[in-house]
């Protein structure tokens, strides 16, 4: 896992913790989403006013509007970095959760166990007794390392949350047993396949290669549908109707009710720097 500053002098969250840490008492620790940021995890769009989240000893006292405080009698695990301390991964994480909704934290979970910042036992080990830990440990029953972008786990979620059965990252193979593709999602028991189609996917070579995958998929019987975010975001219908296609049974909107509860609760729901609004265009409130 890297840090900002690994990524060069000019990266403004690392550079905006290194002037804050100027300015804050010994002992302080950079921890939930602004060390998250400076990790590179997985993180939906972020207020980019929001204050700045540290830990400090029990006895000081921080009183700023730009800084979010929690305070300790054991310090947090962290790492010394050019005169600033961060949170590790699994501190970050749990920190995280008291700030993020419950489907921000499992694309947060899933993008650390996929890049391996730290294990599934790290976190089950810092959510006991923590605050935070309850949401946490939420987040674990529901994360899958196998996703591989922070999109990707939101299609997975909304599959799951909805009753429909996936298998992630699923190796496929023709009749005759020769490997054909590795699926985002493969609808279990189906040869449909749901995958997140990101920008990467507009690469003049990328989608050449993509129409002759397409090509395969189709001579080995599989069914593919691509979505990108637009269609995570407002066409949650649509993705949750080709899936009960798929699985032959009738489309049924209700089981939408506990993906769209999810969606509300986060902050994928609301893109700070757009104005956009999730299912039915009202704004929400963040957790």
């Amino acid at each position: 896992m890297r840090l900002a500053t690994d990524r060069g002098d000019g990266d403004p969250v690392w550079a905006r913790m290194r002037a804050w840490a100027e300015q804050l008492p010994d002992g302080t620790v950079f921890t939930g989403v602004t060390a998250a940021e400076a990790y590179g995890l997985w993180l939906p769009p972020l207020d980019p006013d929001r204050p700045i989240e540290i830990s400090v000893p029990s006895g000081r006292r921080v009183r700023r509007p730009e800084v979010d405080v929690n305070r300790h009698r054991l310090p947090p695990r962290s790492h010394g970095i050019e005169g600033v301390r961060i949170a590790t991964v699994a501190e970050t994480v749990v920190a995280a959760a008291r700030r993020i909704g419950l489907l921000d934290l499992v694309v947060l979970v899933d993008g650390v166990l996929h890049e391996q910042g730290c294990t599934r036992e790290d976190l089950e080990d810092v959510a006991r007794g923590r605050r935070g830990g309850p949401r946490l440990r939420e987040a674990l029953a529901l994360a899958d390392g196998r996703s591989e972008s922070p999109w990707e786990s939101l299609l997975r979620m909304l599959h799951e949350v909805c009753g429909v059965p996936v298998q992630p990252q699923a190796e496929l193979f023709d009749e005759a047993g020769r490997f054909v593709a590795r699926a985002d999602l493969l609808i279990t028991g189906t040869r449909t396949l749901q995958e997140y189609d990101g920008a990467v996917h507009r690469d003049r070579g990328q989608y050449a290669r993509d129409r002759r995958r397409d090509s395969g998929l189709a001579d080995a019987a599989y069914v593919r549908h691509g979505y990108v975010a637009p269609d995570v975001r407002y066409r949650a219908a649509m993705i949750l109707r080709e899936a009960d296609e798929a699985l032959g049974r009738t489309y049924d909107p209700t089981r939408l009710d506990a993906w769209y509860a999810l969606w509300r609760g986060s902050l994928w729901e609301r893109d700070p720097r757009s104005g956009h609004h999730g299912p039915g265009g009202e704004p929400t409130d963040g957790p």
